[in-house]
């Protein structure tokens, strides 16, 4: 992946709400994490779910293929996915650099 590809052009409308949303996402890996860890996998697909929904419309539509990938991964219980797929977001949301226009 070059860098060019972390580049993610946001509405400038939407700058104000976009360290929060960032910030809800990091929260959203911690509480998926710790749902990992009770094998509560219903909280987990809600919270995929959520991402699949929400990505989009801020302009991530990474987190919106990461979302569904979770969602799907926790109707099945399948740990080693969703445990890729936090890295997956982790990672993401480390390395973007966020452009407002």
């Amino acid at each position: 992946m070059d860098d060019t590809s972390l580049i993610i052009t946001i509405d400038k409308d939407l700058e104000d709400l976009i360290p929060g949303y960032i910030e809800n996402r990091r929260r959203d890996i911690a509480s998926i994490e710790a749902a990992l860890r009770k094998n509560d996998f219903e909280t987990i697909r809600v919270l995929g779910h959520s991402m699949k929904g929400s990505g989009g419309g801020y302009g991530f539509d990474k987190i919106t293929e990461i979302g569904k990938r979770i969602e799907e991964a926790a109707k099945v219980m399948e740990t080693g996915e969703i445990n890729r797929q936090i890295a997956a977001l982790s990672e993401y949301l480390s390395n973007i650099n966020i452009v407002y226009e």
